[in-house]
């Protein structure tokens, strides 16, 4: 079968050969790979990033990221649930479309904003946190720490579930150390609170805060990629509390943080450090050790760059199963039953961008992707209306795709022309490789 007949198949109901994956991920795992997914690199590194585009009101773009992130979770809750298989959000935009070409760039972009953010964690790595331990070089560090992740996805999908789980938890306890010790320096009486309404001088509020929305939604991101191991989940139904749940523990604990360390410490201060939160932990009667502190931030960093190789990893052997990717992405380690050949092309990927960009760079280039896979996400769930299956599943109103997809637009166009330019030289790589598999699988195709 072609590219072109496995994805008609695909968009038919077609779901492919039986799946070699284990169904090893629990409900609670998969609560906690959400929460784990979201919280990391946004919260522990561009916090400040968005405070120098929209000035002290950082919980405003925040809180906005959230909604957004809403609108977009309830397409993927009812769609998950209702195509309970891997390959997430290009599988959706198949079944919608039956268009081969945009099935397959879909799928680049997906795997491509995992990996922009992979290297943005990468790259995170090795700043201002490790620095309080040792002094290395960031893209040695970067690329170092890209090669130990992927030898622990290969090790298997329940070890990595298990490792993300603790990680999961440390990130929870990094977080709650912040609101507690930031708390207690302001009740003790500093900061400022009027620092947190504040926006950025001679900027209108809106573009301000849409500013401010395009960067903090990095932070957000994550929820999506949990659809990508629908088919290791003991119970694909569990997969709208898993969005949600996970979600609400994240954006709270956000806006908890935000409004802290706006009041707390300085804009300016936390706008031109790579660690914002250090500067948080080391205010008031209840200050810590920085390096405790940067521990934990390095553990977060390192567990959602493990999430971010899994899911990508996950998507491309998806992918290969429908025939939209070459079939050497479905080859799987003997007994360790894990992707090799999608784990080494991703990570290669990743070195890639980890070379060719900077933290900001990265950051943006991850976001615009997203946006423009969850605009034709939230468009698929309402064209997949007309397709009924013979099972239950979750139904989201139809207003919120409707918004999701408007929003999801609009935020896209808050990014700067530098930032699309990035993201089309890298899509034009997807094109040429979509070329050269039609080009192999017409080739194998046609008789001698």
């Amino acid at each position: 079968m072609d590219a072109t007949a496995a994805a008609v198949g695909a968009a038919d109901g077609d779901s492919g050969p039986p799946s070699e994956l284990k169904r090893v991920i629990s409900n609670n795992a998969l609560l906690l790979l959400v929460v784990g997914d979201v919280l990391g690199a946004g919260i522990y590194t561009l916090v400040g990033i968005v405070g120098g585009r929209m000035g002290g009101a950082i919980w405003m773009a925040f809180l906005a990221a959230l909604v957004l992130a809403a609108f977009t979770a309830a397409a993927y809750a009812e769609l998950v649930t209702k195509y309970p298989q891997a390959a997430g959000a290009a599988l959706y935009v198949n079944k919608a479309f039956g268009i081969p070409f945009l099935t397959f760039m879909v799928t680049f972009a997906v795997m491509a904003s995992g990996l922009a953010s992979a290297g943005t964690l990468a790259r995170s790595f090795g700043g201002d946190y490790l620095s309080v331990f040792v002094d290395v070089p960031t893209v040695s560090v970067a690329l170092g720490f890209l090669v130990i992740v992927a030898l622990i996805n290969s090790r298997g999908i329940g070890e990595s579930v298990k490792l993300n789980v603790g990680l999961t938890l440390i990130e929870l306890s990094g977080l709650l150390l912040v609101i507690i010790i930031g708390g207690a320096y302001i009740l003790d009486g500093g900061g400022d609170a009027g620092r947190a309404l504040e926006i950025k001088d001679g900027e209108p509020a809106l573009g301000a805060i849409m500013a401010g929305t395009g960067l903090a939604f990095y932070a957000l991101i994550g929820f999506e990629d949990s659809v990508n191991v629908a088919e290791e989940a003991k119970e694909p139904r569990a997969f709208p509390r898993a969005l949600f749940g996970g979600l609400i523990i994240a954006g709270t604990l956000y806006l908890l943080v935000t409004i802290i360390a706006s009041i707390a410490v300085p804009t300016k201060t936390l706008a031109g450090s790579s660690g914002p939160l250090q500067e948080v932990v080391q205010l008031g009667p209840l200050s810590v050790n920085p390096k405790i502190f940067s521990a934990i931030a390095l553990f977060a960093l390192a567990n959602g760059a493990l999430i971010n190789m899994v899911m990508a990893s996950r998507l491309l052997y998806g992918m290969g199963r429908q025939g939209i990717l070459p079939h050497a992405f479905t080859r799987v380690l003997p007994g360790r039953r894990t992707p090799w050949v999608a784990i080494v092309f991703t990570t290669l990927l990743a070195i890639v961008l980890v070379l060719t960009g900077d933290l900001g760079d990265l950051a943006d280039m991850t976001v615009l992707l997203l946006l423009l896979v969850f605009s034709l996400v939230n468009v698929s769930v309402l064209v997949l209306r007309r397709d009924p299956v013979d099972h239950d599943h979750f139904v989201t109103p139809v207003v919120l795709p409707a918004i999701g997809a408007v929003v999801s637009i609009a935020v896209m166009f808050s990014k700067e022309g530098e930032t699309f330019v990035r993201a089309g030289v890298l899509l034009l790589g997807g094109v040429a490789l979509y070329v050269l598999n039609w080009l192999f699988m017409r080739a194998r195709s046609t008789p001698a």
